[in-house]
C-alpha cells in the first residue's frame, strides 16, 4: 500500500469526513483573494466538486481559457484529457460523478520564460485537505501533471509514472498534463496509446460505475 500526503489530506486530523458543509466551503473557496497581490487578474477560483464524485481529477491550476469561462479543463488540453479517459463532455462536466480539483484553483499567470507559472502552494495548503475531507466516494483518483504527482507521491517522472500506472492503482491513476508537448511525447512512446490508454479508460469506467 502507497502511503502518501494525499491519503492523509483525505482525513487530515481524524475527524469524519462531513462535518463542513460542502456548499459553504465552495463558497468560501470562491471568494478567495489570499493570492491577490501575486496574480495577473482578479482571482477567480475554479472548481467542480459534490460529495457524491467517484472520479477525482487532480490537476494544477486553471489556464486563461478556464480562467475566463469558469468552466475546469474547456480549452484544448480538456479536449485531449477527454479524449484519453473516451469520455463525453456531459459526463466530464457532471459533478456527481466527477470532481475537478487542481492543486491552485486560480491561473497563475506566465513565466517570463514562456509557460505558466506554477500553482501557487497556498492555495493546497489553505484548501485542499478540507476540500477532499467533504468528498468521501472517491474510488480513483487520476494526478494530471507533475504537480498533482509530485504533491501526491513525492518527487518523480511524470513519464515513467504513467508508463508505471499498474503500481498505483487501484487508488491513483498518474497522467501527463494533456498539453501539447505532451502530444509529442505521446506520438514518440507507442506504449501510451498501446498500454496505458486501454487501462486509463477501464479504470475510470469501473469507478464511475
Amino acid at each position: 500500500m502507497i502511503v502518501t500526503p494525499e491519503a492523509c489530506e483525505q482525513d487530515p486530523q481524524g475527524t469524519t469526513a462531513g462535518t463542513e458543509p460542502l456548499d459553504g466551503l465552495l463558497t468560501a473557496i470562491r471568494a478567495c483573494t489570499h493570492c491577490a497581490d501575486s496574480l495577473p487578474f482578479t482571482p477567480r477560483p475554479v472548481v467542480h466538486a459534490d460529495t457524491r464524485a467517484r472520479l477525482l481529477i487532480a490537476s494544477q491550476a486553471p489556464g486563461t481559457r478556464v480562467h475566463e469561462t469558469g468552466i475546469s479543463f474547456n480549452d484544448a488540453s480538456g479536449d485531449r484529457l477527454r479524449e484519453w479517459l473516451g469520455m463525453e463532455r456531459d459526463v466530464f462536466y457532471d459533478k456527481s460523478r466527477v470532481a475537478l480539483v487542481p492543486m491552485a484553483f486560480c491561473y497563475p499567470g506566465v513565466q517570463a520564460k514562456g509557460g505558466d507559472k506554477p500553482p501557487p502552494p497556498a492555495c493546497a495548503a489553505l484548501w485542499r485537505a478540507r476540500l477532499l475531507a467533504q468528498l468521501p466516494n472517491i474510488r480513483l483518483t487520476l494526478l494530471v501533471g507533475g504537480f498533482a504527482q509530485n504533491h501526491v507521491l513525492g518527487k518523480g517522472s511524470v513519464f515513467e509514472r504513467t508508463l508505471d500506472f499498474e503500481r498505483y492503482l487501484p487508488r491513483f491513476f498518474p497522467l501527463p498534463h494533456p498539453s501539447w508537448r505532451t502530444g509529442q511525447w505521446e506520438r514518440r512512446t507507442p506504449a501510451f496509446r498501446a498500454q496505458v490508454i486501454p487501462a486509463l479508460r477501464q479504470a475510470v469506467q469501473a469507478a464511475l460505475d
